[in-house]
């Protein structure tokens, strides 16, 4: 026997209530003294209303719980706009209403916020430079980026679905989760930095692979190591060629005086050249605080280089006040 439906209890309840006065109307009105007719017509109005009220009573159960199973449904296909009326506190089906309408709120921030994490996820996705691939528990693959698609060197719509080994990644689901590997794909090859993962979804486990370039790294960490020599190496080149630059051209206004006037010869050029081995020894003192340093110990030489331009200078001295004697003998002749 098939159970009664909801409208049909709430039908003969609705039924049953107006039945014990219908029926004491009827008794009335058929015991009293009043006419065949009017009995007939009273009996009619007394059915009419009892019928009507019944029905009326049930329609008006059925559409507030049709309205709610369709505020249900709602929900249920993510369609969070529709709100129930006649939400009340004072009320019965008026607490009911203000129930959905919080839960339809609270779903649909829920979603607003699913959304803006997807859609911050599938950027950083696309714009960061590391491969990541996506496998189910058949090594199938199901989400890879625009990186690892660039190294594979085929769309992502052609990548999804073969598997780790059929891509050249079936070694990256074994062994070590954090380690490097020498790998070669058709978009690049060379050391890779592998670190991988496992997460749920949907209930069943997935495997998560991200590969980072090892060798572009050590690459731009070369380059930045030997801007940096270069720098260090161009300063001390400046610095010893200041001292030369500054020697030079006092030999050349020592010369040109030596010209005008032999009297100033020797003098102009002792002081040059005093001036070249105190600058010599500058230079031999810096390199020797420098040389203290292990990584410019190869920079080095023998002897100082402030002795020699002494030992030059005073030859220089002793030639030059030699010429100024002769000279001197030469105007009294």
């Amino acid at each position: 026997m098939r159970p009664m439906t909801y409208e049909r209890r709430i039908q003969l309840l609705a039924l049953a209530v107006g039945l014990p006065g219908s029926l004491v109307a009827l008794i009335l009105v058929w015991t009293g003294n009043f006419s065949s007719g009017g009995a007939w017509t009273l009996t009619f109005f007394i059915v009419v209303f009892w019928l009507g009220l019944g029905f009326s009573l049930q329609q008006r159960v059925i559409f507030s719980l049709q309205t709610l199973s369709n505020l249900l449904a709602a929900l249920r296909e993510e369609d969070f706009s529709m709100r129930g009326r006649g939400a009340r506190a004072d009320d019965a089906m008026g607490e009911v209403m203000v129930e959905v309408n919080a839960l339809s709120e609270t779903l649909r921030l829920q979603r607003l916020d699913a959304l803006e994490a997807s859609a911050l996820l599938r950027t950083v996705l696309e714009e960061i430079d590391l491969a990541i691939f996506t496998f189910d528990q058949d090594k199938k693959l199901r989400l890879v980026n625009r990186a690892g698609a660039h190294l594979l060197g085929y769309p992502v719509e052609r990548l999804l679905g073969f598997t780790a080994e059929e891509l050249g990644l079936g070694a990256c689901l074994e062994g070590e989760p954090s380690r490097m590997m020498e790998l070669a794909f058709s978009g690049g090859s060379g050391r890779w930095g592998l670190r991988r993962g496992s997460f749920r979804q949907g209930g069943l486990p997935h495997h998560l692979i991200v590969l980072s370039d090892l060798s572009r790294t050590l690459r731009d960490e070369e380059r930045k190591a030997w801007q940096k020599i270069i720098r260090v190496l161009g300063h001390e080149l400046n610095n010893s060629l200041a001292p030369i630059q500054s020697v030079a051209q006092s030999l050349e206004s020592s010369l040109v005086a030596a010209a005008k006037s032999p009297a100033v010869r020797g003098d102009s050029l002792c002081e040059g050249f005093g001036m070249g081995g105190q600058d010599g020894k500058a230079g031999n003192s810096r390199e020797g605080k420098h040389g203290k340093r292990p990584r410019r110990r190869h920079l080095r030489r023998p002897g100082s280089i402030g002795a020699a331009l002494d030992q030059f200078n005073s030859q220089r001295c002793r030639r030059g006040a030699g010429n100024q004697r002769r000279g001197s003998s030469w105007l009294d002749a």
